[in-house]
């Protein structure tokens, strides 16, 4: 990471050299990102034409230009394909951003949405709102996971700032691992003595698009636009803090205010896509090693490509999890577990988990 220096300080980066001597060339990052915005885009039209019920590409597109609500296909895609679409493509984005900023921020590479307590936070606050509010809906079930998913990331923060060095990678790692333990271990004593709400929490928890329409996706929308735009602009941030502490200080950066910001974003970003699907793992951690594959080490190019790469693997998830297994689905996490898995074994076995 021999130019990781100058992208801190903002100075016009061309090419990154790894150890190892690949050279990471502006051209193979925009033409991989040109790749990546083309796959987003064919999954998005698969998402619209693949389902348990045929119908013809023409009739696809006809619906999209020319809606006619007495047509039964029309319906199907606008009523249904659309809003799942719509909401793979909000999560997944948020999701591949949140790891990107995670596997920075606490600069370990096998960092994703559950490492802070967001999960765990969010989960504990539905099982809560299911068990003592009687809430049973989806939509019910946004405040909630978002409220616990906020909560747990400062009470994370909280503890991972005390002492005389502030917030270090380690103390947040540390304090959030200890977080996810003590509120799953929550989760699962409720559960046991709840199967009321185990039957509820269990169709929310495995990560499914199914059953959100498109004001489940506009209640959160201003929370992912605001965290998109933040996680965009930390890129150059998170370069600087990649070389530790002490550089960043000499470099300008103010690390305490610079995690605080980060940290902001990643709440917003997983608090809103856990709020969304449930807690689908996977995505923030191996879209982030996907991108750096191609990108190298320079966060502002880990962070655009984990945008598009993270929407592209849920939506693409969610359509296989429609195919494999007619007349009824695969939920969209679950799928993304089989495909996360041996994409990230062979990730690490071709880059050795590169340095974050």
């Amino acid at each position: 990471m021999l130019t990781s220096l100058r992208a801190g300080r903002g100075e016009h980066v061309g090419q990154d050299v790894t150890q190892s001597g690949r050279a990471f060339t502006m051209g193979r990052r925009l033409f991989g990102l040109l790749v990546a915005v083309l796959l987003l885009a064919l999954t998005v039209f698969a998402s619209l034409a693949l389902g348990s019920r045929d119908i013809a590409l023409p009739v696809v597109v006809e619906a999209l230009v020319d809606r006619d609500p007495a047509v039964n296909d029309h319906v199907v895609i606008w009523e249904l394909r659309l809003p799942r679409t719509v909401i793979g493509l909000l999560a997944g984005l948020a999701l591949g951003l949140s790891g990107g900023l995670m596997q920075g921020l606490t600069r370990n590479p096998i960092a994703d949405p559950g490492l802070l307590g967001i999960n765990a936070g969010a989960s504990l606050a539905v099982v809560a709102a299911i068990t003592w509010l009687g809430i049973g809906t989806t939509a019910g079930y946004i405040w909630f996971a978002f409220g616990g998913a906020t909560l747990a990331a400062l009470l994370v923060y909280g503890i991972g700032s005390m002492g005389g060095d502030g917030a270090t990678p380690v103390k947040l790692a540390i304090a959030g691992s200890a977080l996810t333990a003590v509120l799953t271990s929550l989760i699962t004593l409720v559960l046991l003595t709840n199967l009321q709400t185990l039957e509820r929490y269990r169709f929310w928890q495995v990560g499914s698009l199914v059953g959100r329409d498109l004001d489940t996706a506009r209640t959160v929308l201003l929370f992912i636009v605001v965290g998109t735009v933040m996680a965009l602009v930390s890129g150059r941030v998170l370069n600087a803090l990649s070389l530790g502490d002490d550089v960043a200080h000499g470099l300008g950066q103010h690390v305490v205010r610079d995690r605080a910001v980060i940290m902001t974003a990643t709440v917003l970003l997983c608090g809103s896509a856990t709020a969304l699907t449930g807690p689908i793992v996977f995505v923030g951690l191996v879209v982030p090693h996907a991108a750096r594959w191609v990108t190298g080490p320079d966060y502002r190019w880990i962070l655009a490509y984990g945008a598009v790469l993270g929407a592209a693997l849920l939506v693409a998830a969610d359509v296989l999890g429609r195919l494999v297994a007619p007349p009824g689905e695969v939920e969209a996490g679950l799928v993304v577990a089989f495909l996360g898995a041996p994409v990230l074994i062979a990730l690490v076995r071709r880059s050795r988990l590169a340095s974050v």
